[in-house]
């Protein structure tokens, strides 16, 4: 096994927006989730988020990520569900699979704080951006694993602040839905310090 156990302690810079789209072109969700969460609606429309994480070196692993995800909520509780994720590293493909049922892919990603790129894929440019205060961040991403719903807690603080993106998905490409839309908001997540995963009980 070359990925940590769980929770990962993470840190780094992230750039994410949020669209609102019609539900019947959000992906579907696995059959798996279906039974256990329902998309969150406005009206006849979902609100999906696609992000640009550099996780850099001080955490238990340093690696590059593109990644989209819908909100769901199960009952009441709202949570998480990645759709699409690139990864440049092999252990956080291989761990984000096995422990919490991500279906990471392998790519390579361009990150920097003016810009990013997937070849086939999607890339942005990035305004600059002045993050203001450092804020709490709680949310819960639930996934398919074996066979059933897996529900892992995800714990962050960041220094947050809004943000210009301009994106440019490739149309046949796996995030082709997002093409041409203009996002309801950008964010930035600058010098985030997460925690990823649950510990073992004892």
């Amino acid at each position: 096994m070359g990925y940590p156990p769980e929770p990962w302690s993470l840190c780094g810079r992230m750039t994410v927006s949020v669209w609102a789209i019609p539900v019947a072109e959000v992906p579907a969700l696995p059959a798996e989730l279906s039974r256990a969460v329902r998309i969150v609606r406005a009206g006849s429309r979902a609100l999906v988020g696609a992000a640009w994480v550099d996780y850099r070196p001080g955490g238990d692993l340093s690696y590059r990520e593109l990644l989209a995800a819908v909100l769901v909520r199960a009952g009441l509780r709202t949570r998480v569900t990645i759709s699409h994720i690139w990864v440049d590293s092999a252990d956080s493909r291989d761990g984000g699979r096995e422990l919490w049922g991500i279906p990471k892919d392998l790519a390579a990603l361009e990150i920097t704080d003016a810009r990013a790129a997937a070849a086939s894929i999607a890339s942005a440019e990035f305004a600059a951006a002045r993050p203001r205060f450092r804020l709490p961040i709680r949310f819960r991403c639930t996934q398919a694993l074996h066979g059933r719903p897996k529900t892992t807690p995800v714990r962050a603080t960041a220094k947050c602040g809004t943000a210009k993106v301009e994106w440019e998905f490739e149309r046949g490409g796996p995030l082709g839905f997002l093409a041409g839309r203009r996002p309801l908001l950008s964010l930035v997540a600058d010098d985030f310090r997460m925690s990823f995963g649950a510990a073992a009980q004892r």
